[in-house]
């Protein structure tokens, strides 16, 4: 497992920065004018509701905040910072991301200079702090120089703005790239990925996490529910239009349907998606947690992940996401039936890759490929 400081903490990544291994996400804190399908849900929550969450979450002993400038237009900076106002700063880790579209002027979108350091200082104000903890970049820019988005990230660190550099969002030559790109510049490099990862979407395994687990770098998880889809409060042949859910609300509209909230439809008839959630459902019997536990706890046992975010709209569910960072593990049986039960297929040059170097490896050198990225 990645690397600990004690209890729930571990340091992301090879940083020396300590955060929860629950990390509490607010893209369900505001509500976006207009209707924008991301934030619609009627999960969606107000304020008050959200420091109630707020005011649990570090009660429980959580210390990682993660939010967007996007996430509903700003609001969810907002509530964060009228909470944040009223603890002490230097208890919480915050961390945001800048890229998307904020504004209709051509500049107010993208990993350009201009908007990168505009985006931090309206970061900064909504979260009424002076520093931001952990600075990302929400997805890769194809129009912007990586050398310019990554100066403009350094002079912030150099500011005293950002005290660590974030990616999120990106394929594995581009992770790479970042990385080599920051060393031959000789600035701040990234200390973190954030991807998503979960049961139903491990395709980061193959590219982005080798290249984390070779440079040291933590992996953030998003989305580690798959938008409920992992949660197995669904029954095969039930739709989920009443559950009062994302996926629901989502049931009624599939154009809403995003790789995060995914449409119902995409697994109703899935044989391999009713099979994983039987065997989540007895790994789950077998310790007396809920299936959403052990969907988290497969992720907080793979050694490349420095913590899992989870996004809640209940207490409840608050409570339930957080006892899987407790001190308990699925045995090595339960983990391997899960990893074949959603086994990534074998194909070139992966395979040929896995073939050629079994029982290779060299203990001076960056762990091998397979074994230590998917155990």
């Amino acid at each position: 497992m990645a690397a600990q400081t004690g209890g729930k903490y571990q340091f992301l990544g090879r940083s020396g920065l300590s955060v929860s291994n629950i990390c509490l996400g607010t893209m369900t804190f505001g509500k976006a004018p207009g209707g924008h399908p991301a934030f619609s849900s009627p999960t969606q929550l107000d304020e008050t509701k959200a420091h109630e969450i707020l005011d649990r979450y570090a009660a429980l002993g959580g210390n990682f905040i993660d939010t967007a400038n996007m996430y509903c237009f700003g609001q969810s900076e907002e509530i964060i910072g009228s909470w944040l106002t009223k603890q002490k700063r230097s208890n919480f880790v915050i961390a945001t991301k800048c890229r998307a579209k904020m504004g209709d002027a051509p500049n107010d979108v993208g990993l350009g200079r201009r908007h990168i350091i505009q985006m931090c200082e309206d970061s900064l104000r909504r979260l009424q702090t002076d520093y931001i903890d952990l600075y990302q970049t929400h997805c890769w820019d194809y129009a912007v120089p990586l050398e310019e988005t990554l100066r403009a990230f350094d002079d912030l660190v150099k500011a005293g703005k950002v005290r660590y550099i974030g990616v999120s969002n990106v394929n594995g030559w581009q992770m790479q790239k970042i990385v080599d790109t920051a060393k031959s510049l000789g600035i701040s490099n990234v200390i973190s990925l954030q991807q998503q990862y979960n049961l139903l979407c491990r395709h980061s395994e193959w590219e982005e996490f080798q290249v984390c687990r070779n440079e040291g770098l933590g992996v953030m998880v998003w989305s580690p529910l798959k938008g409920g889809m992992l949660t197995g409060k669904f029954q095969r042949g039930e739709k989920p239009e009443d559950s009062g859910s994302r996926i629901g609300h989502v049931h009624k509209n599939e154009k809403t349907a995003i790789s995060s909230c995914p449409a119902w439809s995409w697994y109703a008839e899935d044989e391999g998606y009713w099979n994983l959630v039987e065997i989540m459902k007895k790994a789950a019997a077998n310790h007396g947690k809920s299936v959403p536990q052990v969907a988290l706890k497969w992720l907080l046992q793979k050694n490349v992940v420095s913590s899992v975010i989870i996004g809640v709209t209940s207490i409840k569910q608050l409570e339930d996401n957080m006892a899987a960072g407790e001190d308990w593990c699925l045995t090595q049986d339960e983990m391997t039936s899960l990893d074949q039960a959603t086994a990534l297929p074998s194909t070139y040059p992966y395979n040929q890759l896995e073939r050629m170097n079994t029982g290779r490896s060299n203990p001076y050198l960056s762990l091998p490929f397979v074994e230590n990225v998917f155990k």
